[in-house]
């Protein structure tokens, strides 16, 4: 069945610059998950944890970046009526924008955390959706997420598309979903496994697990 309660998995993706590898430890459970990963770069080190409620809306998000003389953190929280709140700290001087929220009012209709390189993010809409089964809406659907920007942590709104290209096939081992950030003019055909997570993110990641 697809995602049925399952120890923890350990995923691991290489970067298509190979310069990125992206580990996410992932814990799913009945209509919800818990996960905590790193992403390690040439120009900075990052870790982070997220939690969901059931339904798969993010309730938490916190993550710590590190990079020469430099490091910055956010804690994201996502309140029952959907108010999303940040606590942020920077150290040194990286050069970047600065953490944390934008428009808080832009992220009113936002239900996930879609974090800048991460293919783990991607899970939460991709299961809510139910584009895994035969019987996914045939429509696409539109969707607004508080996107993260790496290595700055700034929040923005990010508006994005989510269809079905074909369900999760037990034989093959994946299905097909057809990703677009309208917000950023980005376009992907995302192959994932029996859980919604990432194998190959076309032009960013491939699993190497």
């Amino acid at each position: 069945m697809i995602n049925s309660v399952q120890p923890a998995r350990t995923l691991r993706w290489q970067g298509v610059d190979a310069a990125r590898h992206d580990t996410a430890a992932v814990s799913f459970r009945s209509r919800e998950l818990a996960a905590g990963g790193t992403s390690i770069t040439d120009e900075y080190a990052a870790s982070w944890t997220l939690s969901t409620s059931p339904g798969w809306v993010t309730t938490r998000f916190a993550i710590r970046v590190e990079g020469p003389n430099w490091s910055r953190s956010l804690e994201l929280t996502r309140s029952s009526d959907g108010k999303w709140t940040a606590d942020t700290r920077v150290s040194g001087d990286a050069g970047l924008p600065a953490p944390g929220i934008e428009d808080s009012g832009a992220l009113d209709n936002a239900q996930d955390v879609d974090l800048d390189l991460c293919p783990l993010t991607n899970t939460m809409p991709i299961l809510r959706l139910d584009l895994l089964t035969r019987s996914a809406p045939a429509d696409d659907t539109k969707l607004t997420m508080a996107w993260v920007e790496m290595p700055s942590l700034r929040v923005l709104p990010s508006d994005q598309v989510y269809s079905q290209v074909s369900a999760f096939d037990e034989a093959r081992g994946y299905g097909l979903v057809l990703y677009s950030s309208t917000s950023r003019g980005f376009t992907a055909e995302l192959t994932v496994d029996a859980d919604g997570a990432v194998i190959d993110y076309p032009g960013m990641a491939l699993r190497a697990d």
